[in-house]
């Protein structure tokens, strides 16, 4: 099922009024069912939005807010999360990503400060992988660690 901009406009303008109200007002958004390929969502507040198992493939999330948003089993196949908040919780597992984004997210846990032998074992053994994230150029190449 698609739904028409005006239809999803009026979701997301519910959505803002729950979080607005704490949940007295408005409605929490359940974006689960929609097919939503090709949407444009740039910086949408979808924190606590219901988005599991949605097709969001090819979607603009650029720069929106999917804090305690469920994304369990979401197709993000092909979408832009650049400068997104994507949090990490179990609403998060399962779901479908691209190669870009897996880099991406290979590039974030390749970045993180961790001494930990085995930590520095699984990210080196990755590097070159995360290495080609899309916005390595801005963000610099990442040098394998000494143990």
């Amino acid at each position: 099922m698609t739904l028409a901009k005006e239809e999803l406009d009026k979701i997301l303008a519910d959505h803002k009024l729950w979080l607005k109200s704490n949940g007295t007002a408005g409605a929490r958004a359940d974006l689960s069912v929609p097919d939503l390929w090709g949407t444009d969502l740039q910086g949408a507040n979808l924190r606590c939005a219901n988005l599991q198992g949605a097709n969001l493939r090819d979607t603009n999330l650029r720069g929106a807010d999917l804090q305690g948003a469920n994304l369990r089993d979401t197709n993000l196949w092909g979408t832009n999360l650049d400068y997104a908040d994507w949090p990490l919780w179990c609403g998060s597992l399962h779901v479908k990503v691209d190669k870009r984004i897996a880099r991406q997210l290979a590039y974030h846990f390749c970045s993180l400060d961790c001494d930990d032998p085995q930590y520095i074992d699984a990210r080196n053994a990755i590097l070159n992988f995360a290495n080609k994230f899309h916005l390595t150029s801005e963000c610099g190449e990442l040098e394998p660690i000494q143990k």
